[in-house]
Formats: structure tokens, C-alpha cells, sequence
């Protein structure tokens, strides 16, 4: 079982929430700059997000076998908008994972119904982002702009490493 995933799973709402207020004391004088540092180090090493193209979705449910979908929970967390919430693809060890632990709100799809998901999310202008944690690759999250959580460390707080572009990385998954 992978124990930091499981663990992330059961806090979920509660981890987005801490993340963003953690983020906030990367603004105070001095200890600023150290905590980016720390926060990239967690990032990089525990719990990231890789940039998508629409298309590299796409390859990876296409390469998956275990798929379920559930809330996003940037947005079912923040709000910020009316997209749509039931777009987190999770597959491998996210799939064994969330559907254990979040079986009333993870339930199992078909590939073709994960690749509509990402077709009607391109059409809402919803992002795509390859979720990580630790060593697996675990999730694809449809989210916007204004509630995505990486993206929002990266562009308002500089934690670079919350939310990356590694084609590397995707190409590692898909072969």
C-alpha cells in the first residue's frame, strides 16, 4: 500500500487548504526565500504537478488500465468558479488507492468515458495536470486557473516546483 498517497487521499481537502496557507508565509521577510526553497524541496521530492498538453492526457488514459474519476478538490475546495468539479482522473496506484478510500465519491470508469472528461474539459479551458506523489504517478486533474492549487503556488507564491513542465517525466510514464 502506498502510505503517503493513502494518507494525502483521506486529507485531501485539508492538504489543498494547508498547502495555500503555508504559502502565504513565503511572502514574510527573511524566512520568505527559505520556505520556497523548503516548499520546492517537498514538491519535487513528495507531491507535485506536471503540466499537460491536451494530447499527452490523452496518450496517458490511453495507456492506463484502472481509471475512476472524482471531485477536483482545488475546486470543491476554493470555489472560485462553475466548472465542472467531477474531473479528477485517477489510474495504477491512484486508482487502488482512492477507489479504497474514497469509495463513495471515486467510482470506476471506462477509458472512452476518461477520454470524453478531458475532451469536454478542453473545451471549458480547464488544464491538465499529471499529479505525483513520491515516486507514482497517480492522477490526471482537469482544473482552472483560478482554483488550481500548483499553479497558484507557482504563479503567486514562486514555489516553482509545485507545478512543472517535464516532458521527461511523461515520457517515463508512458513507456
Amino acid at each position: 500500500m502506498h502510505h503517503a498517497l493513502r494518507f494525502y487521499s483521506i486529507h485531501q481537502e485539508l492538504a489543498v487548504r494547508f498547502y495555500m496557507f503555508g504559502a502565504k508565509f513565503t511572502k514574510l521577510p527573511f524566512i520568505g526565500k527559505y520556505l520556497i526553497s523548503l516548499i520546492d524541496h517537498y514538491a519535487i521530492t513528495q507531491h507535485a504537478a506536471f503540466i499537460l498538453t491536451h494530447e499527452e492526457a490523452k496518450k496517458i488514459i490511453s495507456a492506463a488500465t484502472s481509471i475512476a474519476v472524482g471531485d477536483c478538490k482545488c475546486r470543491k475546495v476554493f470555489r472560485n468558479c462553475d466548472n465542472p468539479v467531477r474531473v479528477d482522473i485517477v489510474f495504477g496506484v491512484g486508482f487502488d488507492v482512492f477507489t479504497e478510500v474514497r469509495k463513495d465519491e471515486y467510482t470506476e470508469i471506462s477509458r472512452e468515458e476518461a477520454l470524453d472528461i478531458i475532451d469536454e474539459c478542453k473545451k471549458h479551458g480547464l488544464i491538465q495536470s499529471l499529479l505525483k506523489c513520491q515516486n507514482d504517478f497517480y492522477a490526471i486533474c482537469n482544473c482552472c486557473p483560478c482554483c488550481c492549487v500548483p499553479l497558484r503556488l507557482r504563479k503567486d507564491y514562486g514555489i516553482k516546483g509545485a507545478w512543472v513542465k517535464d516532458s521527461v517525466a511523461v515520457d517515463k510514464l508512458l513507456c
